[in-house]
């Protein structure tokens, strides 16, 4: 049978494949990307031996099936693979570097809905993601493939991952910590890492399950957090940590049940960081408080703002060689002691050395802040053909504006003296993504309504319940 196959481009995402499985989605489709992804393996490969890629899978019910399939392709192409156990993505990503691969593909569909599933994908240590996806889909529907033998070999690694982020786990205090894998595929790992932990550890939704069941397996959505601040509440925790569907994006609850967001948690992390790396850059995206710039500035950092989406900020990360890097979403990225990939479960592990040889608990730190007043991202529906047209026509407006500074990285982010508004165009939506923030009511008042201006001078009608 041909792998060739035209794809259905709406698969074809900025930062991964993914799509509803069976609709435009089905193991003959991984099967042909999986050729094709390894006959790019092939093409870049500079030795005598046959290329080897990793190949991970989530807990969804699609995932053994997916995988397998994804092997096939594979092999067919020429390419050795290594296939890990069920896990986290970050287990994938850390058996690249383990096992010296020369790629992977990790099965996953992340945070998304049941019936979902994707691919995430490195070459050779590096993201591939944007224009590499689109040409692997080219590369499908063409049919250029290599041809070849390849072999699947399985191997664990859980343990040996487990090993390898314990190492930089340094215990002072014993902790009462709370934990919520939202059913997804960090689940195992965390009930075998806390073994390890001091302290009391209270777990719930641990156990692996693709459909589910107890909430959306999204922490950064302040409902999907609801069970895990009863648990804080209930256990009299210090905090509680909980990770997305595939484990590569944080979320984390105070013992008064208060959420601390991606920024707030890189400000405490940053510190720690910038002790053993002073002057080094951290890497944050548009969307970051203010307060996270001042924050690692005044550590002795320096704070760098960059385009949202991991991938890019993974790449940043690298051209700079920075030893931290995270976004509001919750990916964190440690190159500090670790590899450089967004790993929640690592992540995990250094905010709880941290709290465990502090003074302070995370509710103190997140108190130490300074408290600003923002919005939640705000979305507006927007086509495909037209969000990218409407921030130039925002920038064209803004030209010449005194009294502001505009940052273009990643659509407008506008400094005025009340705080900051953000209006950007989403990769992976037909939407744009607005964020404001300011230090008082009225402030944030006006900044909303510069955004609800900007909006309608390019055709765009503000929800009613946007003022």
């Amino acid at each position: 049978m041909s792998d060739k196959r035209q794809l259905d481009p709406t698969i074809l995402r900025e930062y991964d494949i993914r799509g509803v499985v069976g609709d435009g989605f089905n193991a003959d489709d991984v099967r042909a990307i999986g050729r094709g992804f390894g006959s790019v393996v092939v093409e870049n490969f500079d030795g005598d031996k046959t290329p080897i890629v990793a190949v991970g899978y989530d807990g969804r019910l699609s995932s053994p099936e997916l995988a397998n399939a994804l092997a096939d392709g594979l092999t067919a192409a020429g390419v050795n693979v290594i296939k890990i156990e069920r896990g986290p993505t970050p287990m994938l990503y850390f058996a690249t570097h383990e096992f010296a691969t020369d790629g992977g593909m990790m099965i996953t569909g992340s945070h998304n809905p049941p019936d979902y599933n994707g691919i995430k994908m490195v070459l050779d240590g590096h993201s591939f993601f944007g224009a590499d996806i689109q040409a692997l889909g080219q590369r499908v529907a063409d049919g250029n493939f290599s041809e070849g033998t390849g072999s699947v070999e399985e191997r664990a690694l859980s343990a040996r991952y487990i090993e390898r982020m314990l190492e930089d786990f340094d215990a002072g205090k014993d902790l009462s910590v709370a934990w919520d894998p939202g059913n997804g595929a960090a689940g195992e790992i965390v009930q075998e890492l806390v073994k390890h932990l001091p302290g009391d550890h209270y777990l719930i939704n641990a156990e692996i399950d693709g459909t589910f069941p107890n909430h959306h397996p999204d922490p950064t959505v302040e409902k999907n957090l609801l069970q895990l601040k009863e648990l804080v509440a209930g256990q009299e925790c210090d905090l509680g940590i909980g990770f997305d569907g595939d484990g590569d994006r944080i979320g984390v609850v105070d013992a008064e049940g208060r959420v601390l967001w991606g920024d707030q948690i890189m400000v405490v992390l940053a510190r720690e960081v910038l002790k053993d790396n002073p002057g080094a850059p951290i890497i944050t995206e548009v969307k970051a408080s203010k307060v996270f710039f001042d924050e690692v500035a005044k550590a002795g950092g320096e704070p760098i703002m960059w385009a949202a989406g991991h991938s890019l900020i993974k790449s940043k990360m690298a051209e700079m060689k920075a030893p931290l890097a995270g976004e509001m979403s919750g990916h964190i990225f440690f190159a500090d002691k670790y590899y450089g990939f967004d790993d929640a479960i690592y992540s995990a592990l250094r905010l709880l050395t941290i709290l465990s040889q502090s003074d302070q608990s995370i509710a103190d730190m997140r108190d130490s802040l300074p408290q600003m007043l923002n919005t939640p991202e705000l979305r507006f529906e927007c086509s495909e053909e037209r969000k990218f047209k409407v921030i130039d026509e925002v920038k064209e407006r803004l030209a010449g504006v005194s009294g502001i500074t505009v940052h273009d990285i990643d659509g407008v982010r506008v400094e005025t003296d009340d705080g900051w508004w953000l209006l950007r165009a989403s990769n992976t939506q037909a939407v744009l993504v607005a964020r404001c923030e300011s230090s008082n009511e009225a402030g944030l008042s006006r900044l909303k309504n510069t955004v609800r201006e900007q909006l309608i001078a390019s055709g765009i009608e503000p929800p009613a319940d946007f003022d």
